[in-house]
């Protein structure tokens, strides 16, 4: 028990620290050479090609209105196996959007990048939402996480690893800055977390039967 409370702490303790250093970067304006702006320039200066821009696209396209995890939360609902596993993730994802779409986004009003960050194009359509937090990331990984938690490890690992790869392809399109993918990261383990903890406290016993 003393160890689980210690994982928390640390675990809690270095989501601040994350949330501290996202602060830090996102405060520094573009105009000034932030490291936000020089990551996405370099993406674009020296890994963006022909080649991968399709696989890329394609990519960020799976967590368009996170319909990739909402499809999977359906399907794990469904089964009466795994069913518990799906609330779980329902909740969490529903924890993610109501927190990054309908609060943080409007609370902090971060422009999209390819606006302010000179010569920086974005590939895709462009959003028309707020840019902070990410809400592919925080999406991906409110489910993907809980995968993490409650399957086999050979389901779990690549479902953080797609997630890993829809957040990672918002900074290549171009539409999101890194600490935007980073806090939405964050945000997404945090409500994959407190969704687990919740429903498995108050809800088992009612799913069970």
């Amino acid at each position: 028990m003393e160890r689980e409370k210690r994982n928390k702490f640390i675990l809690a303790a270095a989501g601040l620290l994350l949330l501290g250093l996202a602060y830090i970067l996102w405060a520094v304006s573009p105009e000034e050479g932030n490291l936000d702006s020089r990551i996405l320039l370099f993406l674009q200066e020296n890994i963006r090609n022909p080649i991968l821009n399709p696989v890329l696209i394609c990519i960020t396209t799976l967590g368009n209105a996170g319909a990739i995890w909402i499809a999977g939360t359906i399907a794990l609902c469904i089964c009466k196996r795994t069913r518990r596993i799906g609330i779980i993730c329902a909740c969490s994802l529903t924890v993610a959007f109501l927190l990054n779409n309908l609060f943080l986004k409007n609370l902090v009003g971060r422009i999209r990048p390819y606006e302010v960050v000179a010569g920086l194009q974005a590939i895709i359509a462009r959003p028309v939402d707020a840019s902070f937090p990410s809400g592919h990331t925080s999406s991906g990984f409110s489910v993907a996480w809980v995968l993490l938690r409650n399957v086999p490890k050979r389901y779990g690992i690549p479902a953080v690893c797609l997630a890993a790869l829809i957040g990672f392809s918002r900074l290549y399109v171009g539409v999101h800055y890194p600490t935007d993918v980073l806090v939405g990261m964050l945000i997404g383990i945090g409500c994959a977390y407190l969704a687990d903890a919740l429903v498995k406290r108050y809800g088992q016993r009612g799913m069970t039967r």
